[in-house]
């Protein structure tokens, strides 16, 4: 597979477009979501073109209030078919034996495993997927900066991205367009910096 010469011809297409070339040969399809900023945007535009199609969402259990709401909005507005996967030990219990780790302590490495990493490769691994749709985007993180509309994940699965180069401008009047809801409040107990990437999308 030619992902530079697929890239170069994708770059003009509409997520629209992008949704629809991904799907056709696709057999195991998924999208991914946590319901972040902008989240909207990829579940609307994959919803529309497959109804049906399997969302996964890792829910890590330390979500806002404004995110579970905003996910319950945006799951009955659209349909979604949400698979729920969430940490094999309660946010209560952990929060009692390791809390929530900062960046400089060993323990974060296994409070990410436990809330993100472990409920995502058991998705991943329960769907076996051949195309996996997200949100990544241009400029998020450096990793994120290497790939493009499609890239290939560390276990061969063909990950499309297809506002990978979108604006948040440009985001703002795609959901405004579609009377889609945002949720700006979201915070990742995983990541707590803003740019620095959560592991999963290697």
């Amino acid at each position: 597979m030619n992902l530079t010469a697929i890239n170069k011809e994708l770059r003009d297409k509409s997520p629209k477009e992008i949704v629809q070339w991904a799907l056709y040969a696709a057999k195991r399809p998924v999208v991914t979501t946590n319901f972040r900023p902008y989240e909207a945007a990829i579940l609307h535009a994959t919803s529309q073109i497959k109804q049906d199609l399997k969302i996964i969402w890792c829910d890590t259990g330390y979500n806002t209030s404004y995110t579970y709401k905003h996910a319950e909005e945006l799951i009955h507005q659209l349909g979604l078919n949400i698979h729920l996967y969430v940490p094999k030990q309660t946010t209560a219990h952990r929060d009692v034996v390791l809390g929530i780790p900062g960046l400089d302590d060993p323990n974060h490495a296994k409070f990410s495993e436990q809330v993100k990493l472990e409920p995502f490769k058991r998705a991943m691994e329960e769907h076996k997927p051949d195309v996996w749709f997200t949100n990544l985007r241009k400029g998020q993180t450096a990793l994120r900066d290497t790939l493009d509309i499609v890239s290939l994940s560390e276990d061969g699965v063909l990950k499309v991205s297809p506002f990978y180069h979108w604006s948040d401008e440009e985001l703002d009047s795609y959901l405004k367009a579609h009377k889609l809801p945002n949720e700006e409040r979201y915070y990742d107990p995983t990541k707590l910096l803003s740019n620095r990437e959560c592991g999963i999308h290697k």
